[in-house]
């Protein structure tokens, strides 16, 4: 925007437009102005004169503003820059984009005019009579404007082009900062960086030139042929001059050079084709496709130099000719002759003749996305489950997940967010944290500030500004009751993972901050933030804060994290950037308040880091005493030769990040080449460069030397939560459904193809998300946290697929060693368990459907949903155990039509092969398919307690998390009632215990029945507690549970 503003200010011609505007008035001149003012021809010529000024002031005031409006956005990027600390890549960028601009201007904007210049200084003089009316109008038209046009329209070409031009900035810094790749291509010998640095520079230049000369040909020949040197004259005969046929001939012996080196480079850029069944030349690109296009750069430099004789000869027959000749070798050599190599030579015999060529593109595809060192190995995972199968992997089973983080969200909201200015994901984040020497995988989040959306500016921009604290719970296990067992919870923050003590907890930047907000203000003034609610001040912080009763307390942001607004002409500039005058004008700014904006930590790290492409999740971890974004930046490239390109919006969409943004485009090269960190308190970047081996990377560094970090700088803490990438691993295993094969032979077939399975819980066809999850896979000496996911065979000719896994796919993630900058070696070991074909292990969907068909299960989940209750299905984890996949499913309960809401484990489903396993907990549910010896122990509240789960009453909101009966002012039933109760309750076993068979099975009509009464019994449950009616919510509990109990009796009659 302003480089076009910048030449249009600096147009020589907009002073003589408006000179010419006023002289053209006779008036002026001609009426004697300075004698008689009173005349009525002085008074008119005066009125006449005051609206021209007045417009001209005008439009010069509104030119100013224009100017300034636009400097000022230059100028508050250079404040964001410099004070986030990266004003390097700021200057190199807009430097490069400026110098592209101005090459690209100036050359087209010269060959133009000196196409236009020539044309017309050869015109020839006395062939208007020789003309037509029409062109002789335009003669005349073109003469008067000459001096316009001969300038005009080369700065509006050489706009034009400058500013396609300067959106290659990059390719043209990777050009000249480029780095070898130490490979070479199978084909021409040239190392890989030819095609990812140098090819893409080459086609640039070439491709402008010959738009540049296209363009400048046609303005001089259209000048030409309206001034007469191209004519056909009124005797019919056509007469070109001299001047022009030279001017005609350069021009197409220019651009016949030019597409000459065009044809020349798209030899090698067939190493990129992806328009065959392979990407790369195949034996009809390397036998056919190149020898042509070696043939015709040859004739087309030859033409060239004939166009040149034919300018000197006069002769255009050659030309004509030679032309003819080139456009035939192309029609013959680029198009019939391949596609008769094709059809009669390559495809009778296709898998021989491509076998070479289908190698060469499976090995640099598995390079080109890191996937060339991935082990692979057969698992014999066997269908039955037997007795003690589980021994030996103590270690999976004790950290199999049960809490889902894209489902317990409302939990931590109901919980933990105590004010409705605080807010949650809908999608937690997962992470791993060391509590007393053992490392657990936790489910963690930020409470982030929620601004109001209506109300004053000065609550939405000086008042809410920040949120506080991150909230952990264990993955792997729940309370008594099924919800989130907290590690890290509270205001201020207390649990076994930290204390306020331990890290800062307040949040300015983040995924849901406010789009600005002004922070700051010098020692001694009252603060204004709001920090936190008062119920959770001690004493002491109450006195400090000078809070009266139910006052929140208040805080003054005391780092460096945006510009400062302490003057007028910042605040003024940052009014009119966010049309908010309320920061020009506001009495509560200071000479220490700042600006916080841009505070999302993808838009920070997209600023500082243009070149590369950013994972689409993030998450918060405590590193070194404040609490850190983590971020996975990505360097791609869509060059590299023989690969096959992704289309990265659909690679990365499944049932997790459908609706959220992804990454777009196509690559055919991908790097997790950079970890970033964004400090969640003054919004700080760190930048570091962890594939430091690959070379596109190594070429930025050298653009901006000082942007990056190596990882070595990277502390122990911060190591020990980087992960493996989830986009990267989407990316890969999308390409591991074709190139987990690794013979060309059966690749070329297609029979192993496989697939990603859909998500069993979405009821979308969608597919499933990747899972970390703490594993140690067969042939690993140790546990790591890994990113996993399944594989099934590809869905056949009719649309049919079985749902039985073929493939499971896990990459370590754990880079931390204890050690300051010392990477884990074996972090990104990604290793692929390849499972017989003979032996049916259902799939994620057929184990889903193996739940839903069993009538245990069933009968389970319709207890649990009566009264309306909604039954919630978690994430299906596949875990290579037992010789076999144990196939792991929550489920969740929450009640309907409540804010209140939120969803509580009540219910672990398992699977091995075949066989079906369902529990309170983990453990019951293993027994269950194990008869009784899973051979390995679940971890300690891996489940619900049912006792604690039918005592709990409710929730209190306000209560933090504690439960809380109604309080109401009645007595609680006396303890006499509750032993009667208890008494009555141990009764029954006793009788069942010393039955000898089991009471009668109710049919079908009188199971409904009591499920019916249950649910109205939950319904007036719900209503007395409601009303505060605690005798009748005690007696509808009471015949509750005698309708549960009879339920339970019938089931276990069914199943003898």
């Amino acid at each position: 925007m302003s480089f076009s503003q910048g030449f249009g200010n600096s147009n020589p011609f907009s002073g003589g437009i408006f000179g010419s505007g006023s002289g053209n008035s006779d008036s002026p001149r001609s009426g004697g102005s300075g004698g008689n003012r009173s005349g009525g021809s002085g008074s008119g010529e005066g009125r006449s004169r005051r609206p021209s000024a007045l417009i001209i002031t005008i439009i010069i005031i509104a030119v100013l503003v224009g100017i300034f409006v636009a400097a000022s956005g230059f100028y508050t990027d250079v404040l964001w820059f410099n004070q986030v600390g990266y004003s390097e890549v700021f200057w190199t960028e807009r430097l490069s984009r400026v110098l592209v601009f101005a090459a690209a201007f100036l050359v087209m904007g010269l060959l133009v005019w000196l196409s236009l210049f020539l044309a017309f200084r050869t015109r020839p003089t006395g062939a208007a009579q020789n003309v037509n009316d029409s062109v002789a109008r335009y003669q005349s038209m073109l003469t008067s404007m000459r001096r316009l046009l001969m300038f005009g329209l080369p700065v509006l070409m050489g706009v034009f082009a400058g500013s396609a031009a300067q959106a290659n900035w990059q390719n043209i810094l990777l050009f000249f900062n480029q780095e070898p790749f130490g490979q070479t291509d199978p084909e021409f010998g040239l190392d890989y960086a030819f095609y990812v640095f140098t090819l893409p520079f080459l086609g640039f230049i070439n491709g402008f030139l010959i738009s540049a000369v296209l363009v400048a040909g046609i303005a001089g020949l259209l000048c030409h042929y309206l001034f007469g040197a191209i004519r056909i004259e009124q005797s019919g005969k056509f007469v070109i001059e001299k001047a022009a046929r030279w001017h005609l001939a350069v021009t197409a012996a220019v651009v016949l050079a030019l597409q000459g080196v065009n044809w020349w480079l798209d030899r090698y850029a067939t190493m990129q084709d992806q328009s065959g069944n392979w990407a790369g030349a195949m034996y009809t690109d390397v036998n056919a496709v190149i020898p042509a296009q070696t043939i015709l750069a040859v004739a087309a430099g030859l033409v060239a130099v004939i166009f040149i004789i034919t300018a000197i000869t006069k002769r255009w027959r050659l030309a004509i000719i030679g032309t003819a000749m080139l456009i035939l070798t192309a029609i013959i050599g680029g198009g019939v002759y391949p596609f008769l190599v094709q059809e009669y030579q390559v495809n009778p015999s296709e898998q021989t003749l491509e076998t070479e060529f289908i190698e060469r593109n499976m090995e640099l595809t598995r390079y080109a996305y890191d996937l060339d060192d991935m082990n692979q190995e057969f698992y014999d995972a066997q269908p039955m489950a037997e007795e003690g199968a589980l021994a030996g992997d103590e270690f999976n089973v004790e950290n199999i997940r049960l809490l889902d983080p894209n489902i317990v969200s409302p939990a931590f909201r109901q919980f933990q967010q105590f004010r409705p200015y605080y807010s949650f994901p809908d999608t937690l984040s997962f992470d791993r944290y060391e509590i007393d020497g053992e490392t657990r995988d936790t489910v963690i989040t930020a409470r982030e500030v929620n601004a109001p959306s209506e109300g004053s500016w000065v609550n939405q921009h000086l008042i809410y500004t920040h949120g506080y604290g991150l909230v952990a719970a264990n993955a792997n296990t729940v309370t008594a009751e099924g919800r989130p067992e907290f590690t890290l919870e509270g205001i201020p923050t207390t649990g076994e993972l930290a204390s306020d003590e331990d890290y800062e907890p307040r949040i300015y930047f983040g995924e849901n901050s406010p789009q600005y907000s002004i922070v700051g203000a010098p020692e001694g003034v009252s603060p204004m933030e709001l920090d936190r609610p008062a119920t959770q001040l001690t004493e002491e912080e109450a006195e400090e804060a000078e809070a009266d009763e139910g006052r929140d307390a208040q805080y003054t942001f005391q780092g460096d994290g945006g510009p400062a607004v302490g003057n007028v002409f910042n605040r003024l500039v940052y009014a009119l950037q966010f049309q908010a005058p309320e920061i020009l004008l506001a009495d509560d700014m200071t000479e220490e308040s700042q600006i916080l904006y841009d505070r999302h930590p993808r838009e920070r790290v997209e600023q500082v880091a243009p070149y590369l492409e950013l994972d689409q999740n993030m998450y918060p971890a405590i590193v070194d005493g404040s609490v850190k974004w983590i971020l996975e930046g990505y360097t791609t490239s869509s060059d590299f030769p023989y690969s096959t390109q992704q289309q990265l919006e659909s690679a990365t969409t499944d049932a997790l990040t459908q609706g959220a943004p992804a990454l777009t485009g196509q690559v055919n090269y991908l790097r997790n080449s950079v970890k970033a960190t964004v400090d969640a308190y003054d919004g700080s970047v760190e930048l570091y460069a962890w594939d430091d081996e690959d070379p596109i990377l190594q070429a930025w560094q050298k653009v901006f030397p000082n942007s990056l970090k190596p990882y070595s700088e990277m502390s122990a803490e911060l190591m020990d939560h980087v992960r493996y990438p989830e986009d990267m691993f989407r990316v890969q295993r999308e390409l591991l459904t074709e190139y987990h094969v690794t013979d060309p032979g059966t690749f070329y077939e297609g029979n192993d193809a496989w697939s990603i399975p859909g998500d069993p819980t979405s009821g979308e066809d969608v597919d499933q998300p990747p899972y970390y999850m703490t594993l140690q896979l067969p042939g690993q000496d140790e546990a790591s946290f890994q990113l996993t996911s399944t594989f099934l065979p590809a869905a056949e000719a009719d649309g049919t697929q079985r749902n039985v896994l073929y493939g499971f796919l896990g990459a370590s993630g754990d880079a931390g060693t204890g050690e300051d900058g010392v990477k884990n070696e074996n972090y990104g070991t990604m290793q692929l368990l390849e499972l017989p074909r003979d032996t049916a292990i259902p799939g994620p969907g057929q184990t889903q459907a193996n739940f839903d068909s069993n009538s245990a299960v069933a009968q389970q989940l319709n207890v649990l949903e009566i009264g309306g209750s909604d039954v919630i299905r978690g994430n299906m984890l596949s875990i290579p155990a037992g010789d076999g996949i144990l196939n792991v499913q929550p489920v969740y309960v929450q009640s309907s039509g409540t804010d209140a809401a939120y969803p509580a484990l009540r219910m672990v489903l398992v699977a091995f092969g075949e066989e079906v396993g369902h529990g309170d907990n983990l453990q019951e549910a293993l027994d269950m398919i194990f008869d009784g010896d899973a051979g390995v122990e679940a971890a300690e509240g891996a489940g619900v307690d049912p006792d604690a789960v039918e005592q709990e009453v409710g929730v209190d909101p306000g209560a933090e998390g504690e439960t809380a009966a109604p309080d109401d002012g009645q007595e609680s039933p006396a303890p006499e009632d509750e032993a009667t109760q208890d008494a009555g309750a141990t009764q029954e076993p006793e009788e069942d215990t010393t039955s000898p068979a089991p009471g009668p099975v109710l049919d079908d009509a009188d199971s409904q029945e009591l499920l019916d009464r249950a649910g109205q019994l939950l319904n007036e449950k719900n209503e007395a507690w409601e009303s505060g009616d605690r005798a009748e919510y005690y007696d509808a509990e009471i015949e509750l549970d005698q309708v549960l109990e009879q339920l339970l009796e019938n089931q276990d009659a069914q199943s003898q």
